[in-house]
């Protein structure tokens, strides 16, 4: 099936079938058709020339009349009428059988009140139905005349244009592989000689021409391909010398990159360059006067002087982005310099990591500086004499037993972080029911939540199903979620505590109606160490990490976490976790 002389044989043979059998399902579907619009038209002429809702019509009389009309009803051994009554018994018929009349579409709709004339597909018959109506009333049905053809005649026509449609199939057959193979050797000889011709040129050879026999699209191929042997043979060596510069260009297409001539035009851009320093108008950048714009004292002097054999490294800072410049020279045959490129790597992001690797050391050492320093000045108190004085060092040793605490629970969230952060929680993955947990984190956090005078709230909407993760990590997310809510709410506040089903996933919402968050501090929230309210977050014993420390959680059983705050108004965290296909 690889060549062109059989998909063209085989296009023709489908060309002709497609066209056969179209036109021949056509004809049947017209012939179809026509016999049944035939039968209906030579039914519905006869019988509107005489009275057959005649008053005192008797089932007799309606057989003499449909007898009177035989020959122009067509009856005989494959049509035959009836009359039947109201319920579509059969009380005269020409059949010499007599048998009943299956109950047709048509003979219900006459039963109805309606002429029955509709063609059924699937069925081995044409019939009509004709109501014939009670003395004296327009809607009650004594009669049916009722004529029936057994289509004997449509039957005989339809195969006799099938064997004709056969027969036509079979010669286009032949005469389509004949053409189709003809054709096919008018196109597929030159494209041989083409061929051949163009191993040759993949081995070097540039010399030979193929010979144009004729005028048609095959002959200007032919034409063009030698034409473009010629041409080949003649920019074979202008792509030798792009080609160093090419291969410089396209071994850093991952980053952004962009190549100057010495005249400092602009001579290839990619698109992650474009993108990193929204480039408009590429063919206005000169590359002294854009770097300067930039703030990069650098000239295209300076890089592509014999003195600079090396990488000159630069700094861009554009539009939030860090980004950091390679130039390199690069040069066209026989060592001669050709322009500039210049390497762009967008380290952003490296740049943001550094920074929160600064900003977290200098966290961690503030929050242990803080209760550090008070434990080391309180037992320097005590050492120097009031632990003698029993009250005083019952106060002091309850400071720092607090501040050691505070450690501790610091400590405690870094090595949480640490165990979420190198994924070590995996193999205490279970199933384990959330509906269940949610009550029990309900029921250990009712008496702090009375304790202020709060009223908590927990409202189960989902059925019970199964969640695959941590049971303990899932019960510290949500209990941490259910203490802030008490701990930042004001005293006889409402919390309340929602589940329910959601597309794929099972949502846990903690509502409360406390001080809130400000919509500057939202974006940050989640943030190692940040807290929006950072006297009060270290009075009421935090340490910034348990939101931190929730979304990470979260994140490991491949749920969502988002809070919803408007300050003074309330907050609202909603938890989405996948249930369990396991």
């Amino acid at each position: 099936m690889k060549s062109i002389q059989w998909k063209l044989v085989i296009m023709f043979v489908l060309v002709v079938l497609s066209v056969t059998l179209v036109v021949g399902n056509f004809l049947l579907d017209r012939v179809t058709d026509f016999y049944h619009q035939s039968f209906i038209s030579e039914v519905e002429r006869v019988l509107a020339q005489d009275n057959f809702q005649e008053s005192e019509i008797t089932s007799e009389k309606l057989n003499e009349k449909l007898s009177a009309y035989r020959i122009r009803l067509g009856i005989d051994s494959s049509r035959d009428y009836y009359i039947l009554n109201e319920l579509g018994e059969k009380l005269e018929t020409s059949n010499k059988e007599g048998t009943n009349p299956e109950p047709t579409a048509n003979i219900v709709s006459a039963m109805a009140g309606k002429v029955g004339k509709e063609y059924n597909l699937g069925v081995d018959y044409v019939d009509y139905a004709l109501p014939i109506y009670e003395e004296g009333s327009k809607d009650h049905v004594q009669y049916i005349i009722y004529l029936k053809d057994t289509k004997d005649e449509l039957i005989e026509m339809t195969s006799s244009i099938n064997s004709i449609i056969l027969y036509a199939v079979f010669i286009g057959l032949v005469v389509s592989v004949i053409l189709g193979f003809l054709l096919a050797n008018t196109i597929t000889k030159p494209i041989t000689e083409i061929t051949q011709k163009a191993d040759k040129m993949a081995a070097g050879d540039f010399k030979h021409t193929i010979e144009v026999k004729s005028n048609d699209e095959i002959g200007t191929l032919t034409n063009a391909f030698n034409v473009m042997a010629k041409e080949l043979e003649r920019n074979i060596g202008a792509i030798a010398s792009e080609k160093n510069k090419m291969d410089a260009i396209f071994s850093y297409m991952t980053d952004g990159v962009m190549a100057f001539n010495l005249e400092g035009e602009i001579i290839h851009i990619n698109y992650a360059a474009q993108r990193m320093i929204e480039i408009n108008q590429v063919e206005t950048v000169k590359f002294n006067k854009f770097f300067e714009k930039m703030n990069v004292p650098i000239s295209i002097e300076d890089v592509t002087s014999p003195e600079c054999e090396d990488t000159v490294k630069k700094i861009i800072e554009i539009n939030d982005l860090h980004i950091k410049a390679f130039f390199v020279k690069f040069k066209l045959e026989r060592d001669k310099v050709g322009g500039v490129i210049v390497v762009l790597q967008d380290v952003t992001e490296q740049q943001k990591l550094d920074m929160a690797r600064r900003e977290f050391v200098a966290n961690v050492s503030h929050e242990l500086k803080t209760p550090l320093a008070s434990i080391k000045s309180y037992a320097e108190t005590l050492l120097d004499g009031a632990i003698d004085d029993r009250e005083t060092a019952e106060s002091f040793l309850n400071v720092i037993n607090n501040e050691s605490d505070r450690m501790t629970r610091l400590v405690r969230d870094l090595l949480a972080l640490s165990s979420l952060d190198h994924q070590q929680t995996k193999g205490k993955k279970r199933n384990f029911s959330l509906e269940k947990l949610i009550e029990e984190v309900k029921e250990k956090m009712s008496l702090s939540a009375k304790n202020r005078g709060h009223e908590l709230t927990l409202e189960i909407s989902t059925s019970p199903y199964e969640i695959f993760g941590d049971r303990d990590k899932i019960e510290q997310v949500i209990t941490n979620i259910v203490s802030n809510a008490i701990k930042y709410t004001p005293e006889g506040g409402k919390i309340s505590m929602r589940t329910g089903c959601i597309e794929n996933g099972i949502f846990v919402k903690i509502i409360d109606n406390g001080i809130g968050i400000p919509e500057e501090d939202l974006p940050r929230i989640f943030e190692r160490f940040y807290r929006v309210d950072k006297a009060r977050s270290r009075e009421l014993g935090g340490t910034g990490l348990g939101l931190a420390i929730a979304q990470e959680i979260i994140k490991d059983h491949n749920g969502t976490i988002d809070i919803h705050s408007e300050q003074g108004q309330g907050t609202e965290v909603t938890i989405v976790l996948p249930i369990s296909s396991l």
